[in-house]
């Protein structure tokens, strides 16, 4: 993107910032043209950055520090505009002297925020909507806290829904059409080229507003989801599993990546481990209040008592209730931080490999899968509903395809062909 600037006849780069959601967590979105190779550089130094391939952006957690950073290290170099970004960011922030604005009524504009103390476990953003759009949101959340939604999924279809608000202007969602929702969600996939999963999480906030606040019994009956992409679970073999360990020295680290694989649990169960849970009687791990309000049971390593007993053991200061406790907080782990030392082992190991902390538990599974574990076993211990989600394992694994020959092979063995 760029545009003609009247006083020197040449042209300026333009930036897009745009507050976005992404993987649970409020985004600022960096948009640009990515032949203007001096921005593109300038974004890359910025180690906070993440390239997204759903939006084709770069992306940054929404903080006022990371806000500024970008807009120092853009303002000499390009046009900024802020395209509806909500005031989210919980500080002012004072602007530099190159004037920021939005693109939409082009006056200087400052972040602020405004939250709702409602809910009693955390403080959710009630976005700058139109004021005809601010009972909706609270309707909203109202029904997802009374139907106890995980705090993860309020956030998730509050901003979707708020995201359906801002395109509407003042317009009364209550009196829109089934037709008119299904154009809102083609111009979403057309114009703003949203990916499946981002149309799939919208479509599900709308037809819980629809269906659930507002009552309307099959609203959605007659709309189409989109056909997802069939994403196969990115596994670890044992060898990179074994290099991913070694990188670490840190015994607390190690012990929660050990964690992580041995038991194929989630990054938040991992955090929200307790001493308590731990039964060493009964060799098992006690996974509570999991995804879906599920408990549940997972077999205890012997190994891994022994290396959790280790670490409790050297460790200084103990934890007192979480497995694994901030020193400064004694609370749990956030999850970032458990997710930042797979990253920094994986650099560390050299694995190339686009993979997070979650591929531990889909490795788990994998390895179960191929040492000739029951499919519905791995089921339980990974704690999902249907057995169509672990069935996914099974593209994955090499058991059943261990002993066929590529047609390649047979060639080269019958002779006749050089290399």
């Amino acid at each position: 993107m760029s545009t003609l600037s009247s006083n020197t006849d040449t042209y300026i780069a333009t930036v897009q910032l745009k507050s976005l959601f992404h993987k649970n967590e409020n985004k600022i979105g960096i948009f640009f043209s990515f032949s203007d190779t001096v921005i593109y550089k300038a974004v890359k130094q910025l180690n906070f950055c993440k390239y997204s391939k759903t939006y084709k952006a770069w992306l940054a957690p929404k903080t006022a520090t990371n806000y500024q950073q970008i807009c120092n290290a853009l303002k000499t170099i390009a046009s900024i505009q802020i395209d509806n970004i909500e005031k989210t960011i919980p500080t002012k922030i004072p602007l530099a002297s190159t004037q920021y604005t939005n693109s939409r009524v082009n006056t200087t504009q400052t972040l602020a925020t405004k939250y709702s103390f409602k809910n009693a476990v955390t403080a959710i953003p009630i976005y700058r909507l139109h004021a005809v759009h601010q009972k909706t949101m609270k309707q909203m959340q109202q029904t997802l806290h009374l139907k106890s939604y995980s705090l993860s999924t309020q956030r998730t279809y509050l901003n979707e829904l708020a995201q359906f608000l801002q395109t509407l202007k003042n317009a009364d969602p209550a009196s829109l059409s089934t037709n008119r929702v299904k154009d809102y969600l083609q111009y979403c996939y057309q114009t703003l080229k949203l990916s499946e999963n981002t149309i799939h999480s919208r479509m599900n906030a709308l037809k819980f507003y629809y269906e659930q606040v507002l009552g309307r019994e099959k609203f959605f009956y007659e709309i189409p989801r989109p056909k997802k992409k069939m994403q196969l679970p990115k596994v670890m073999g044992e060898l990179e599993l074994g290099r991913l360990f070694n990188a670490l020295t840190n015994k607390k680290h190690k012990a929660i990546l050990f964690t992580a694989y041995s038991a194929g649990l989630r990054v938040s169960e991992v955090a929200a481990l307790k001493i308590k849970n731990i039964d060493s009687d009964r060799m098992q791990i006690f996974v509570e209040n999991a995804k879906g309000k599920k408990d549940r049971y997972v077999t205890l390593s012997p190994i891994l008592l022994d290396i959790l007993r280790e670490y409790i053991k050297s460790y200084k200061p103990k934890p007192k209730v979480y497995l694994f406790e901030s020193e400064l907080s004694k609370e749990a782990y956030p999850t970032r931080t458990l997710q930042r030392i797979f990253q920094l082992a994986k650099e560390k190991a050299g694995i190339k490999k686009e993979i997070g902390i979650h591929s531990l538990r889909h490795s788990f599974a994998t390895h179960l899968l191929e040492k000739g574990t029951d499919i519905r076993y791995i089921k339980d211990i990974l704690g999902h509903f249907n057995i169509k989600t672990t069935e996914r394992y099974l593209h994955v694994s090499k058991k059943d395809l261990v002993n066929v020959v590529s047609p390649l092979d047979d060639l080269f063995r019958r002779g006749g062909i050089e290399w």
